[in-house]
């Protein structure tokens, strides 16, 4: 796996484990929504260490913390769930009078790492863009629908994808993901 802040959940079984394709449920993390022009853009990316991403659909990434680019002027930042009160500190304390928003979502959100050489294959059971490395490379980050469910998709990893949803709907997600993998249970 190619990114470090999505770890499995020790707490929780493997949704899916078969030789193709692996679906876990990540152990909690900090998640914040940033939203801001230039200066307060300018002061999130020295507190974290790295710069924002600029580009569209692509994340920057440090030792431990990474911002996903979700449009013109919002980040989803993530960091360590440990150290999310001390991120947050850090955060508003180098942003100071810039406007901005910046809301602590980590409980509202939550993840799966689907991994292997099916993942593309299964995620698109209910993501209809194509996940080809030529078209979706490694690093790149999307907002999008899985069936009807609002996910984030980021690849991590040549087969391995984070999706991010809801807490209230990741059990959905999860559910759908092992229901379409049945089909490489029977083959």
């Amino acid at each position: 796996m190619a990114n470090p802040l999505y770890q499995p959940d020790a707490a929780e079984e493997p949704v899916l484990s078969l030789p193709e394709i692996s679906l876990l449920k990540t152990a909690p993390l900090g998640r914040f929504s940033f939203r801001g022009r230039k200066a307060a853009q300018d002061a999130v990316g020295k507190a974290l260490g790295f710069d924002l991403p600029q580009q569209p659909l692509t994340a920057s990434e440090g030792a431990d913390k990474a911002a996903l680019w979700l449009g013109p002027d919002e980040w989803l930042l993530l960091g360590p769930e440990d150290d999310a009160d001390a991120m947050q500190r850090a955060l508003t304390e180098a942003i100071g009078d810039a406007p901005h928003a910046l809301v602590d979502i980590s409980h509202r959100q939550e993840a799966l790492i689907v991994t292997g050489d099916k993942a593309e294959w299964l995620l698109n059971s209910g993501i209809p863009i194509d996940l080809d490395t030529s078209a979706f490379p490694v690093g790149m980050v999307t907002r999008t629908l899985f069936h009807k469910t609002p996910v984030m998709l980021w690849r991590i990893g040549d087969d391995s994808f984070v999706v991010e949803a809801w807490g209230s709907f990741i059990g959905y997600v999860a559910g759908l993901l092992e229901e379409a993998a049945q089909e490489l249970r029977a083959a």
